[in-house]
């Protein structure tokens, strides 16, 4: 279903790194970030914490872990906005809520303070249209 997540979120110098790495491991426990620091546009430190997760066992938790997560009305959501959220490469682009991931809920939102996936769908031959009907007929699965 998913060959890898490439994921991705900024530390401002306004928020508790520990804080938000914890988050990071509500989401995808037993994975170390790799850590990237930078500079804001108002030279404020900013530090990324990024990383890709290609074990299957990894990847098969997190999908069943969000959908669990979801309510039906996110899960309804992402259905209908599944083709907006992906791109010609079979990547599926989701936000996941840093505060709500904090405490360890998952609500997928569409801008802010977040938590960016980049979620490499399996499509036999990689199309976009063949990657959006696999998700489509998973998330039916789901939520039946």
């Amino acid at each position: 279903m998913i060959h890898n997540i490439k994921y991705r979120m900024f530390v401002y110098e306004n928020e508790d790194e520990q804080e938000l790495r914890t988050a990071l491991d509500n989401i995808f426990p037993d994975v170390v970030p790799e850590v990237e620091e930078a500079e804001g546009l108002l030279e404020d430190e900013i530090i990324i914490l990024s990383g890709v997760i290609d074990k299957k066992r990894y990847l098969k938790d997190f999908l069943n872990n969000l959908f669990e997560e979801l309510d039906t009305d996110e899960i309804i959501k992402l259905y209908d906005d599944i083709e907006r959220k992906m791109d010609d490469q079979c990547n599926l682009f989701l936000r996941l809520s840093k505060e709500d991931a904090i405490n360890e809920d998952w609500h997928i939102i569409d801008n802010g303070d977040s938590i960016h996936l980049k979620i490499k769908i399996e499509a036999y031959p990689a199309k976009k249209e063949i990657a959006v009907k696999n998700m489509k007929e998973f998330i039916k699965d789901k939520l039946q």
